[in-house]
């Protein structure tokens, strides 16, 4: 949903307006009480001439949920949340759910469901869509319920009730779940066909159908049998109340998938833990055996899981939005993944003109309105943001008196808005649970929308205020008040009930949603996911500053897991989930259904690759140098599209820049920093000081992680410099992923170098087996300590190779011995550059011979890798997927591995990187 600027009528994608009808009572404010929190306050009711949430014509609207979860706080902003929040007056049902593989929409007669596996590409070409169409209806017969509402609903599931008076029916649905399990009452089991299906299985209670060319299984109590009439599928449920809908990835699946049919899914959990520098996550369903003892099931893992776990995986997949989706046969899985790093501020970079910086400070500290005219809740948050990075810069400096002027500053706006009856207040909606600041703006009230966004700002402040004055963020004082918004947008509580669970955050998703009513045909989106991972970094400086780890802990837990998100569905850095046919190298919104290269208020690039950048801090930025290819992707792309350098938003693509190549980002600095306005939640201070320190100490360096979430790592050259802050009251020692260790006094940042390697890979495949390293002259080695050079490739001559190797580059390694690993998989990954040449794409092949004999028994051809046109090493690996196989696996004697590389497509030479870590195979053998 907007963030920084008004919706435009030119979205891609809009709901239509319907006619409202009466949806309850409206809500009337009563006499405005004020609750106290410790020296702050919130009213229990809006001001006078505000609005709550309302339908799309202003209808006041309450939550749209059965008897039994009346008293629950309903988790709006999520993939499901039109069940609950009726934005449309004749719509009281849901508008399409994208739950992955399968695609929902509630309807009078039960739930629609599809599988979309062909994307469209829409809106002049401007974005991608897996959009939602009805396959089947999984419904009772007779059914004819006059609405849709949220029963019940855990982490990543829900389940929709329609009641008519004689028919009752529950369906649980959720992300991954290639499953739809249903309750029903007062009528026979029904699905209902978009085509007649064909039949490839008839059990009994078991029926395998093909609709659309999708494949489904009916699952019905045993002794059932289900009829088939043309489009219509029935059977009786007799004395059971029960029956099951799932999508096959093939009907070979079929014996699999009907071991897990009765076994049905009664809720979902994530529990999340950071400790030693690395962030894990188990995500587990709970289940209850309808028949029999099986109590196991089946869950479809995105591609920012399963590039993160190390549990076993099966051979099915799904096509979806996000790339691939792999099953695994099993009720949890657990995601491992170093922390993503935060810093209160980047370290003094030696130098930085002191007096120019101070100049810059006063610019801002003195200036006539600091909070720029600022009313609503979204743009004196970024006016707060704005102020706060300042404040440890004037420390650095020794600026004691600037320092404390700017923490003056943002003291007093937020205690005017953490204090109610005033021009500017926080009010609490007893209905739908949610803490609404107002002047609202961009639908934060009558949408719900954004909360994450506004608030983000305001808990990164009020941190950086806690680094600085323990006292002011105490609960007793004003710390309740910052505590009341973390509890609005991220509750860690699922018992809390004033407000619902992670209110924005999506867990199995991977990321936030905006929108709080999520009506729209492609479901929910997301536009500034940089704004999102502002509120999850302000939630570990705020954690760190007053002490409570556990808030720390899952502010780190949300901004690594949202980090690896952005960087596969929003950058597409591994350049495997958009479709080949969208052209874009980022996206500006993610939706249910796909992404789009656009934002809610303008077509200009500056903005489109900004949005996901903005606001750059050093809390929740860092983490996007860990894909430095999709960085240069990315503005290369800018510049194409905006006929050259930004010009707008100049000063956030230079910090963009300088986390994959901070050289070149501080000289665009120098050549035009005297003639642009900063950009509205950024000041020529922070900038000037980021592009400095990062010019000086490099770009952060994702390989190396801190056991401390305040901890950072930068590389530069052969020199990597660490960096920790310690917001206790006493020293302590913070130690680093390669062994390095920090000695870093109370409430001070510290800082220490150490050997490191340039342009360091971000994501190094695990060693799941035997390591070879390429060198030049076309051998394969075990022998480390290489040194670095590289072979040309010679030009595909402006042919298409893809899959035929042509003029190859060959490595090879004989007489190997070893066992195979069960489920383990050739890696690699390969360091290529294209230099300045558009249009090339280098393409590996790997061959075993497994006894020496001559004859190759394996071969994996993959997916070609397109470089960009900008100097810099680029790293080709594996998850490019296969294009193609030959023969199997086996045990090595005497055997040799083959690696070939050529250029597949485009009319000039490349290069590849030979003697480093950096450019390896990896063999799945003991």
């Amino acid at each position: 949903m907007p963030a920084p600027h008004t919706r435009s009528a030119a979205v891609l994608l809009l709901a239509t307006a319907l006619a409202a009808v009466g949806l309850g009572p409206a809500a009337v404010p009563a006499v405005a009480a004020t609750v106290p929190v410790g020296s702050g306050s919130y009213s229990d009711s809006r001001p006078a001439g505000t609005s709550g949430p309302t339908t799309n014509t202003g209808t006041p609207v309450l939550p749209k949920v059965t008897a039994a979860a009346k008293d629950r706080p309903v988790p709006t902003n999520d993939w499901w949340s039109s069940l609950a929040f009726q934005r449309y007056g004749d719509n009281p049902y849901s508008t399409p759910m994208y739950g992955h593989p399968l695609t929902y929409q509630a309807g009078s007669g039960g739930l629609d469901v599809g599988y979309p596996t062909s994307p469209a590409i829409v809106g002049d070409g401007r974005q991608y869509e897996y959009a939602h169409k009805r396959d089947l209806t999984i419904g009772l017969a007779g059914l004819n319920s006059p609405d849709t509402k949220a029963d019940d609903w855990s982490d990543w599931t829900v389940t929709p009730y329609w009641s008519d008076g004689t028919r009752t029916l529950r369906t649980t649905i959720g992300h991954g779940m290639p499953f739809v399990y249903a309750k029903g009452s007062g009528g026979d089991a029904r699905i209902t066909t978009a085509e007649a299906p064909t039949v490839f299985a008839d059990q009994g209670s078991v029926l395998g159908i093909t609709v659309a060319g999708h494949h489904y299984a009916l699952f019905a109590p045993t002794g059932s049998d289900w009829n088939v009439s043309g489009s219509t599928i029935s059977a009786g449920l007799g004395a059971k109340d029960y029956f099951s809908v799932a999508v096959l990835p093939t009907t070979d699946a079929l014996a699999t998938y009907r071991k897990y049919a009765y076994s049905f899914v009664t809720g979902s959990t994530v529990n999340w833990s950071s400790t030693g520098g690395t962030v894990k996550a188990t995500y587990t369903l709970t289940t209850e055996a309808k028949e029999g003892t099986e109590r196991g099931t089946l869950q479809a893992l995105y591609r920012h899981q399963w590039l993160n776990t190390t549990d076993a995986l099966t051979a099915y997949t799904y096509v979806s939005p996000r790339g691939t989706m792999k099953v695994r046969e099993s009720a949890s899985f657990t995601t491992g993944r170093p922390a993503s790093a935060v810093l209160p501020t980047l370290p003094k970079p030696s130098d930085v003109d002191a007096a120019r910086l101070k100049g810059y400070l006063n610019e801002v500290a003195n200036a006539a309105d600091p909070f720029s005219g600022a009313t609503d809740t979204y743009w004196t948050g970024k006016a707060l943001g704005k102020l706060a990075q300042l404040v440890p810069l004037a420390d650095q400096i020794g600026e004691g008196a600037i320092r404390d002027k700017l923490l003056g500053l943002i003291k007093g706006r937020l205690q005017d808005w953490f204090t109610a009856g005033g021009a500017n207040e926080f009010s609490y909606d007893s209905a739908w649970k949610t803490l609404t600041g107002y002047p609202a703006s961009y639908g934060s009230d009558t949408e719900l929308n954004d909360h994450h966004f506004h608030y983000g700002y305001y808990v990164y402040a009020a941190a950086i205020v806690a680094q600085y004055d323990q006292a002011w963020a105490a609960d007793s004082a004003w710390g309740g008040m910052v505590e009341t918004l973390v509890r609005d947008t991220a509750n860690p509580s699922r018992t809390d009930s004033a407000f619902p669970f992670l209110r924005g955050f999506d867990v199995y998703a991977g990321h936030s949603w905006a929108s709080g009513h999520q009506g729209f045909a492609a479901g929910n989106n997301q536009e500034s996911s940089s704004e999102s991972t502002n509120l999850s970094a302000a939630l570990v400086l705020w954690g760190s500053a007053t002490g409570d780890t556990a808030l720390r802990d899952l502010g780190s837990y949300l901004l690594t897991t949202e980090s690896e998100a952005i960087a596969q569905y929003w950058f597409d850095a591994d350049e495997q989930v958009f479709p080949s046919s969208f052209g874009h190298d980022t996206a500006g919104m993610v939706w249910g259904s796909g992404a789009a290269y656009a934002t809610w208020w303008t077509a200009n690039p500056e903005e489109i690759h900004g949005i996901n950048v903005l606001p750059v801090t050093s809390g929740s930025s860092l983490h996007l140098g860990g894909e430095k290819a999709a960085i240069r992707r990315n503005l290369a792309e800018l510049e194409r599209e905006n006929g050259g350098p930004a010009v707008e938003w100049r000063d956030i693509l230079w910090e963009f820049q300088s986390l994959a190549d901070p050289a070149a980002a501080k000289a665009k600095w120098d050549a035009g920093n005297a003639a642009y306005t900063p950009e509205e939640g950024e000041s020529k201070a922070h900038t000037y000081h980021w592009l400095s320190a990062l010019n000086e100490y490099g770009a952060p360096d994702a390989t190396v992680t801190g056991d401390l979430p305040t901890s950072a790592t930068f590389t530069k050259g052969t020199v990597r410099t660490y960096v920790a802050h310690n917001h206790g009251a006493t020293a302590r020692t913070v130690t680093f992923s390669d062994g390095k260790t920090l000695s870093v006094p109370a409430r001070s940042t510290a800082t220490t170098t150490g050997t490191g390697s340039g342009d360091p890979d971000p994501d190094p495949e695990p060693p799941t087996g035997n390591t070879y390293q390429l060198r030049s002259g076309g051998t394969l080695t075990t022998a480390t300590g290489g040194t670095a050079a590289g072979d040309t490739l010679p030009s595909a001559g402006g042919a298409n190779h893809d899959g035929t190797p042509h003029q190859p580059l060959v490595y090879e390694i004989k007489g190997v011995n070893g066992t195979l690993t069960p489920g383990a998989a050739t890696t690699f990954r390969l360091q290529v550059d294209a230099d300045t040449t558009v249009g090339l794409g280098q393409q590996a092949r790997i061959s075993y011979d497994l006894t020496g004999d001559g004859t190759f028994d394996r071969t994996e051809t993959y997916q070609y890798f397109a470089t960009d046109p900008v100097t810099g090493w680029e790293e080709y690996t594996q998850s490019r997927g296969l294009k193609a196989t030959t023969g199997t696996l086996g045990n090595l004697s005497g055997g040799t591995v083959r690696l070939e590389v050529w250029s597949a497509i485009g009319n000039g030479t490349s290069r590849l990187q030979t003697g480093t870590d950096r450019s390896v195979v990896v063999i799945p053998y003991g």
